[in-house]
């Protein structure tokens, strides 16, 4: 089978020492399906990761003033480039213990998103330093939007649109027809406007990772769509006493348990929302939510939550 296999941050930890842990246990469980004979393609998140660089960014930039501003688009290819690397090595060395050779590259990406998105009218993605009151406005004096943290001072806040194209699909579509294993889509890709003048231009946002992800399935006509995170299964009534973890759902079904508020915003409700994307694009395509260790069994039907037409 093709699939496109959507890492969670769990598996690539919160610093640099922690990810180059995490993504050798990412790299065994990845290694397993492409010596199970199927194609693979990997995306990533990039949360802590590209915090970590708009606040060294950030940083830098109150130290010394004559440093241009980094934007936020290119702090997401800086974090494609650098956890790219880890995997890539990662998985290539996994491969060769096991004598396998496949080419593996990272795909710095764009993500197509419209000006038009209603998320650019209001903007609420936190990211970066806090700042005081005179910092703050001197930043929204700069153009940027900025709420306050009574707690803790002013942050920076940047729109999260939805994807409509992934640049560089015909890219990975070409990897997976010469063998090659393609990470791809890196925290949901480099948000990009398209201009009249045909020039893409990077825009202050980031896209969700598993929208992302969920497109490029999409686009590269995959037959399953895997998003791992940190649990086996969905559930509904998490963490009550009528919890239950569920093995299947259809799109009709999780439309109604997201109706009834079953999934947490910022948390399991986009990635439900995903899943139910890639289901409903063309007939037979299924999604499968479940955590990293187990997406061999759960492509096998044994474990994990199937989402399908």
């Amino acid at each position: 089978m093709r699939i496109v296999l959507a890492l969670g941050g769990n598996a690539l930890g919160d610093n640099l020492h922690e990810q180059m842990i995490a993504v050798k246990s990412a790299a065994k469980a990845i290694a397993d399906l492409i010596e199970g004979g199927h194609q693979v393609v990997i995306t990533h998140g990039n949360g802590p990761q590209v915090g970590m660089i708009n606040l060294a960014m950030e940083t830098a930039q109150k130290v010394e003033k004559t440093l241009f501003y980094i934007p936020m688009s290119v702090c997401v290819a800086m974090s494609q480039g650098y956890i790219g690397y880890d995997i890539q090595n990662a998985l290539h060395e996994e491969l060769e213990k096991r004598g396998l050779y496949k080419p593996i590259a990272s795909i710095i990406t764009q993500t197509l998103v419209d000006e038009k998105d209603p998320a650019f009218l209001k903007p609420s993605k936190p990211i970066g330093a806090f700042y005081n009151k005179e910092e703050a406005k001197e930043m929204i004096d700069r153009g940027y939007n900025m709420i306050e943290d009574s707690s803790r001072g002013w942050r920076r806040v940047v729109a999260s649109p939805k994807p409509i194209d992934i640049i560089e699909s015909d890219t990975v579509l070409v990897m997976l027809e010469a063998d090659q294993i393609p990470i791809v889509v890196g925290g949901g890709g480099i948000p990009v406007k398209r201009s009249k003048e045909l020039h893409l231009k990077g825009t202050s946002a980031v896209v969700d990772k598993d929208f992302a992800s969920a497109k490029l399935a999409e686009l590269i006509d995959a037959d399953f769509f895997v998003i791992l995170t940190a649990v086996e299964k969905v559930a509904i009534n998490y963490g009550k006493r009528n919890e239950k973890w569920l093995s299947k759902m259809t799109v009709k079904e999780a439309t109604r348990y997201i109706d009834e508020g079953h999934f947490a915003p910022g948390s399991m409700l986009p990635k439900v929302e995903a899943a139910m994307l890639f289901a409903e694009s063309k007939p037979g395509r299924k999604a499968l939510i479940t955590m990293l260790s187990k997406a061999k069994e759960g492509l096998a039907g044994k474990t994990g939550t199937i989402i399908e037409m």
